[in-house]
């Protein structure tokens, strides 16, 4: 039997993917968030209007500095709806300026959205919320909008929430990282699809299955 969240989902015929694009390169901000999405827009302006578009931030190995080393395994992912690819694919090939730092995109493999009963995302990012109560309280009440039922907590680093900072031009954006337990299939999809908070084109509230690496 169907639900109402999937009849819907079935009426906008939305399918939404992951593009993972290979990363060439030596080191980036650890905080690039930003100066990644300005290096898209600045390649193709008409990544700042795609809609259900999200971006993740680019994992490497941290100097405790405020840089990453870039290794064999560093990816580039872009989620967005799989008739917006061709926008996009272009990528493949190009060198971007993030900062002072250069990087090189390889030719992007496209993944489908997998569901899993266990999600997270690196940093979800709430406007005026910025201490652990009220920002799961938040949380909560988007969920509730989403109707997405699961378990939400806060993640922790060395026994206390997971709080991290973007910068964003003149100004630093607070919020936590965030586990998501207990999702149905639809759910976890839904949950992929949308994410939560703002500044989903600069690597926040997006959310991949646990066992993936951000």
């Amino acid at each position: 039997m169907l639900t109402l969240k999937r009849e819907e989902n079935l009426l906008s015929a939305t399918i939404y993917v992951d593009l993972n694009f290979q990363v060439l390169g030596n080191i980036l901000p650890a905080d690039h968030g930003y100066g990644l999405y300005a290096a898209l827009t600045h390649w193709n302006p008409i990544i700042h209007d795609l809609e259900g578009l999200s971006i993740q931030t680019i994992a490497g190995i941290p100097d405790k500095q405020g840089k990453i080393y870039l290794t064999e395994r560093s990816r580039f992912r872009i989620r967005l709806p799989h008739d917006q690819v061709p926008l996009v694919y272009g990528l493949a090939g190009k060198t971007l300026t993030i900062g002072k730092h250069t990087i090189r995109l390889g030719i992007p493999q496209i993944y489908l959205l997998q569901p899993a009963s266990k999600l997270r995302s690196r940093l979800v990012v709430i406007k005026g919320y910025q201490e652990p109560k009220i920002f799961l309280e938040a949380v909560q009440r988007q969920l509730e909008k989403l109707r997405i039922n699961g378990i939400v907590a806060i993640s922790t680093a060395n026994s206390k929430p997971d709080r991290k900072t973007i910068k964003i031009k003149r100004f630093t954006v607070v919020g936590f990282g965030l586990e998501m337990s207990n999702l149905s299939d639809e759910d976890s999809l839904l949950l992929q699809e949308v994410g939560l908070g703002g500044k989903r084109r600069m690597g926040c509230g997006v959310f991949v299955p646990c066992q993936e690496g951000l």
